[in-house]
Formats: structure tokens, C-alpha cells, sequence
């Protein structure tokens, strides 16, 4: 099953990479392959944590497909983590954890995949998992967009 996993030093604090991995509506602005993204429900627990279910659209020149995932945003523990619903896949799993660091913040990014059709695999596996490893630069780049290039 084909896997990813990457930590970055990054010069913003661990609150403002939880934000922005947290804003998932953004996604489309900057995220390779996401052609859209809809928050389909929201809740907070007793504890603070927040979990959306979202559906996603993803493309790549004439294939299209969308998935719905629920993600988890724990802030007190400052983990993400996205758990697949329905969709082309047979297992989806990511997860995002932040910790401070003397630059600003260690962000830590995991996933893992299986497509459930073998065709989609052959035609989407490589473009995915070219763009599954360029998730963590897209979100580098995302923050000294909305944050500035150094932590404040």
C-alpha cells in the first residue's frame, strides 16, 4: 500500500499550522489535485475537538473523482487526522501532527492508500503520489502566503 511521510522545520508557530491544515475549505486554492472541497457537517465534543466530515474532488486532466473523508482537529494535542468515508478508495489515512521547534514549528505529515479499482490505480497512482509528496511543500508555501515569511 503506497505511504508518504515527510516532517518540515517551518518558520511559523505550531497554532498557525494547525489553522491553516485545519482551514479545509481553502484546500482548493493550493492543494495539488483538489478541484473542490465541501464541509458536509461540523461538531465539537465535550472536550473541544472538532470533526468534520468533507467530500473532496480531485482531478488530473480528464479523471475525475471526489471521496469523503472525516477529519478529526485536536487542538489540545495539535493532531489532525483524516479517516476516508466513501469514495474511490479502499483505505485512506493521513495525519498531521505540529510541535514547536527553534525555527517555529515541526509539522509532521503521514498518508497512507489503497485505490479500490485496480484501473484507477494504474491511471491516478503515480500522478497521486507525485502530488501526495508535494502536500507538505504546498502547505510550506500556503503559510508564508497567509503568515509572512517568519513566525511572529
Amino acid at each position: 500500500m503506497p505511504s508518504f511521510q515527510t516532517t518540515r522545520d517551518v518558520a511559523h508557530t505550531p497554532d498557525q499550522m494547525f489553522d491553516l491544515v485545519a482551514d479545509v475549505e481553502r484546500y482548493p486554492e493550493f492543494l495539488p489535485l483538489c478541484t473542490g472541497l465541501t464541509v458536509l457537517r461540523r461538531q465539537t465534543d465535550e472536550n473541544g475537538v472538532e470533526t468534520l466530515v468533507a467530500r473532496m474532488g480531485v482531478g488530473y486532466k480528464s479523471i475525475s473523482e471526489s471521496f469523503t473523508s472525516r477529519v478529526t482537529l485536536d487542538r489540545t494535542h495539535m493532531k489532525i487526522v483524516v479517516e476516508y468515508v466513501d469514495g474511490p478508495f479502499r483505505q485512506l489515512t493521513n495525519r498531521w501532527t505540529f510541535k514547536e521547534s527553534p525555527k517555529g514549528c515541526l509539522v509532521a505529515f503521514f498518508i497512507t492508500y489503497e485505490f479500490r479499482s485496480r484501473m484507477l490505480s494504474m491511471l491516478m497512482g503515480s500522478v497521486f503520489d507525485k502530488a501526495f509528496r508535494r502536500f507538505a511543500e504546498a502547505f510550506e508555501r500556503r503559510a508564508g502566503e497567509v503568515f509572512g515569511p517568519a513566525a511572529a
